[in-house]
This record gives structure tokens, sequence and C-alpha cells, in this order.
């Protein structure tokens, strides 16, 4: 029983593997890269390697195409191809993958198409700022990893579920010896930018920020207020958090961050400068004002909020601050950069 069950998962990726094929291509570029079809002569690429405006792809079944790069982001190393008569099926975008399954990075370097088995690490987020990583490498960029161990010629290959859906386009430059993919959702939010405008703007807001937490005093929350002048402290000695002033700031579930940090506080972004004529300053933003939340989600280090806001130039975001006291929301209209 146990060997059939093997076979027929075995069967299963190879029938997986097999049907992705058809919509992944070879890329010749700086080196031989591979290509996935997302769109009637689309296809997703990585943008290192690509140093011209023009390349060529080849398909499954040996057809050797011209392709115009319609842009390139270098911030998810992505670049969109255009291709005239490609005449291949658009991988779909997987609806639903759980931690825990099975997943398959599907390259087609020029030998031909090759795959390795993955593994759904931890849950893919809509938005890279909202991965709760460390402020450094890959992963706190929105890079999800693909469990898969990388082969040359793997980037801009295809990571898929055992239903063929799109997970990620893959990457194996962004961390050695690792092989990453840009989430689906960020993956088509670049691709349709690019489509469009051949550019992907940079979003930004006009400050600079530190991490400041308000540690929670003992006793009642109305002891608490009483004390501090108002919920969760107010003014103190350095301006912010009931006379405890810049402080420490922690992750939930307790980590102290890299300024120390008690149990039970709460974490804000202090704005240390507010540039001129900028998002923040038309909405009126201060130094000293304490930002709490972006569209209702927490913001507990400078990186996320650069990344919550990377991709939305041009759309409105609503900001809970701290300012004397007082919580206070703000309505801001992202920049462009």
């Amino acid at each position: 029983m146990g060997m059939t069950n093997f076979s027929d998962l075995s069967n299963t990726m190879a029938d997986a593997v097999e049907a992705v094929s058809t919509s992944i291509v070879s890329v010749r570029a700086g080196r031989p890269i591979s290509g996935t079809v997302i769109g009637d002569g689309l296809i997703l690429t990585v943008a290192h390697v690509l140093h011209g405006d023009e390349v060529t792809v080849v398909t499954p079944d040996g057809r050797e195409l011209s392709a115009t790069v319609a842009g390139r982001d270098s911030s998810s190393d992505l670049a969109l191809l255009r291709v005239d008569g490609l005449n291949l099926p658009a991988l779909s975008v997987s609806d639903s993958v759980r931690v825990g399954e099975l997943l398959l990075a599907v390259g087609r370097p020029q030998h031909g198409v090759q795959a390795t088995l993955g593994l759904m690490e931890r849950q893919m987020t809509a938005s890279p700022a909202e991965v709760d990583a460390p402020e450094s490498g890959p992963h706190s960029r929105g890079w999800l990893p693909s469990g898969a161990a990388p082969f040359r010629g793997v980037s801009g290959g295809a990571l898929v579920d055992a239903r063929g859906g799109l997970v990620g386009v893959l990457n194996a430059g962004v961390s050695r010896g690792e092989l990453l993919a840009v989430p689906v959702g960020r993956a088509m939010n670049v691709a349709d930018l690019l489509g469009r405008t051949g550019r992907v703007p940079r979003g930004y807001l006009g400050i600079a920020t530190q991490p400041v937490m308000f540690p929670q005093a003992e006793g009642t929350e109305s002891e608490n207020e009483a004390r501090s002048g108002g919920p969760r402290g107010g003014r103190g000695r350095e301006g912010w958090g009931g006379g405890r002033g810049r402080g420490g700031w922690q992750r939930e579930g307790g980590e102290r961050g890299p300024w120390g940090g008690q149990q039970g506080g709460k974490v804000g972004l202090t704005i240390v400068s507010v540039e001129s004529g900028s998002p923040a300053a038309q909405a009126g933003l201060l130094v000293g004002d304490v930002l709490l939340s972006l569209d209702g989600q927490a913001v507990r280090r400078p990186p996320e909020l650069l990344w919550r806001v990377r991709e939305r130039a041009g759309q409105s975001v609503s900001a809970r601050i701290l300012r004397g006291g007082q919580e206070q929301d703000v309505t801001l209209v992202v920049g462009e950069r």
C-alpha cells in the first residue's frame, strides 16, 4: 500500500512537471536562464543577466524567437519580455498553497527541462512588507524560500504546486546556495506595471524613523492611564512612552530587539525627520510623531515601513499616529520617485 501511494505521488509530480514545462522557455542572455510564460506573448524572467533590450528565447518545441525587454524592475529582479508568435499557454496562478505542501521548481536550461522538489516552508504573504523577518537578508525584502536545490539555468523558471499552479518566479542569484522566488502576487503586479509603463514606480513618504517601545506599566489599565495622563502613556521625559522616552523595541512574542525591550511593550516608529514638500509633510506629519500603524497594520521596523509603501505610489494610505499622548488618524498619498 505504501509503495502504491509513493508511486502515485511520483506520477503526480511527473505529470505536473510535464504540464508546466510547456510554459517554460529557455532565454539566451548573458548566460542561459529560464523564462515563465504568464500571458499571451509575455514572459517573466530575471533581470540581472539581461544586458540588452533584445534577447532570444527557445521554446519547448525548439523554435528560436526574438524577444523585446518591455521593462525591468531592480527590486524584484524581474524583467518582462514580449515575444511575437510565442503561442504557448500561460501558467495559471495558484489559488491556494499551504505550509508543508510539496512544490516543484521547474526550469529550462539549454539541455532541456529540469525540476527539483521543494517545500512551502512558511505562509506566503500578499506584500513583502508583511513578511515578519529579520531586518537584513533577502527574506526581509519579499522573497519566498522555495525549499528546493538550485541548478544552473533555473533562474526565471517557475515555482509551482502539485496542481501546476504558479507560486513564484525563481531566482538562484539572490542568496548564495539558496533558491528563492518572487511570490506570484508580487510578480504579477510587477509584470502588470512593466507591461503598462515599462517601469515600477517607487513609493515613498519622505520620513526617517526609528523604533520606539512603550513599556506596559504594572497595574490596571485605568491606573496606568491615570499615572501617564492617557491611554498607553502620555508624553514622557523625552516625549514618548509615559516618561520612559525612547526605549527598546520588541517583536511579538516578547523577543527583545537590538535596543533591549520589556515584555508587553507596544512598538511604533518615531519620526526623526520629515522631508520638505514630501507626502508626509503635505499630510502634516511632524518630527516627534510616532507612527503606530499603516492601513490598520502595525509597523515595527523602518525597513518594514519602506516596503509597505514601496509599491504603492499614488495610492492613499491611512496612518495612525501618536501625538502629544493622543492617537489620531492621518491620510497620506504615497509619493513617487
